[in-house]
């Protein structure tokens, strides 16, 4: 008896997961038929499209006349020319960039060669020569300024000895004439 509760226990839990999971079972399935449904539509209408560009393309090839490809010679062309001209275009930017760089880079020679080291160095030579000549002249200068003033001053001395003696003269001279 209790195997027999047992197992309508077991069939009740059966009917019971069943009742329970059969209606999501059912819409999962229901789901699954629609995205197989969505998959065919698709694959026929992509099926359709593949149809169509081989029949276009089968048209378009029993179309291929000398005219037909003259036009496309023709649209070539005209593309390729038209790549010419923004190549043209960009190769013209390119220049005006490059040539922007070329004014930079002469005026940084330009001003690199105004430190040129040969021609500063050349020139801190003369530079050198014309300082010594004008030390050794300053230094001929200075010891004929010095003579001179040497013999300024002892020109002045013998000036002022010359009127003492004079001052001394002439002391005597009036008082030889108060005398006489």
């Amino acid at each position: 008896m209790l195997t027999a509760t047992k197992l309508e226990k077991i069939m009740e839990l059966e009917d019971n997961l069943r009742a329970e999971y059969q209606a999501k079972l059912e819409t999962k399935s229901a789901e699954l038929e629609q995205c197989k449904q969505e998959l065919a539509d698709q694959r026929e209408k992509l099926q359709a499209t593949i149809d169509q560009q081989l029949e276009t393309i089968a048209d378009l090839s029993g179309k291929a006349t000398a005219n037909q490809h003259v036009e496309q010679l023709n649209r070539e062309l005209t593309n390729r020319g038209e790549k010419l001209q923004e190549e043209a275009a960009s190769l013209k930017k390119r220049v005006k960039g490059l040539q922007k760089d070329l004014a930079d880079a002469r005026k940084q020679v330009s001003a690199l060669t105004q430190y040129d080291p040969a021609r500063m160095k050349k020139n801190l030579d003369a530079n050198k020569k014309k300082l010594a000549e004008k030390s050794r002249t300053n230094d001929l200068l200075q010891k004929s300024l010095n003579k001179t003033k040497a013999e300024n001053t002892d020109l002045k001395r013998k000036v002022e000895e010359l009127e003492s003696k004079l001052a001394g003269l002439d002391s005597e001279d009036s008082a030889e004439q108060e005398a006489a």
